[in-house]
């Protein structure tokens, strides 16, 4: 049968040194894997097993773009990420530097209400991620986030919770995952507001930085 429109189609990363593009077509997030941030968001830290929640691909934004201030909030905050992409077998093809963008007020009315929070952290440019490296992270990189050149989150991969193997794990006991999955793994401590001509930069060693313009 003919569709009443066309297909929207998947947002695609640029994968640096080639000319490949890898199309995005689920966005899982890791929330709470970092101990300290954890601790500065008055949560308790889980060892047990990660905590997901998902984006919409068509929430993904490139690096090096304008992000408009977003509707609905008053307290717009940046979480650095990593950012793994999956490929066959659900095994890490490549891996990159990301913005885990969040309508941080949404969210916590929400908690408080004992409600899900997904508008807070699913919304038109909330994944913002840089062009991807292939292969794996090394294990010793480490993530930063300055905004306006001053330096707000600072941490090695190494400090997460749940590392990479652990996740993908997991993750296969909830889902099938493959090509066109990304994984933001979490945020290290350090979060906060951002506002209207603030410049962000995400850096992870060996790998594109992330930058994000909001107007």
């Amino acid at each position: 049968m003919p569709q009443a429109f066309a297909a929207r189609p998947l947002p695609e990363l640029p994968v640096a040194g080639t000319d490949l593009t890898y199309p995005v077509a689920r966005i899982f997030c890791v929330g709470r894997n970092y101990a300290a941030h954890a601790a500065e968001m008055g949560n308790a830290v889980d060892r047990s097993e990660p905590f997901w929640f998902t984006k919409s691909p068509f929430g993904l934004l490139p690096s090096d773009a304008i992000l408009p201030y977003p509707p609905g909030t008053d307290d717009l905050h940046h979480e650095v990420e990593l950012v793994l992409a999956l490929g066959q077998g659900g095994e890490v093809w490549a891996h990159g530097v990301g913005l885990d963008m969040t309508r941080r007020d949404l969210q916590a009315r929400a908690k408080e209400a004992r409600k899900p929070w997904d508008v807070s952290k699913d919304w038109e440019g909330s994944a913002v991620v840089a062009p991807l490296v292939q292969g794996a992270p090394a294990p010793d990189a480490e993530l930063t986030l300055s905004v306006n050149g001053d330096l707000r989150q600072r941490a090695p991969i190494s400090d997460m919770i749940h590392g990479i193997d652990a996740l993908l794990a997991h993750l296969r006991t909830l889902y099938t995952p493959g090509p066109g999955d990304l994984i933001l793994t979490g945020t290290p401590a350090g979060v906060g507001p951002v506002g209207p001509g603030d410049r962000l930069e995400g850096t992870l060693t060996d790998a594109p930085p992330v930058i994000l313009r909001i107007a």
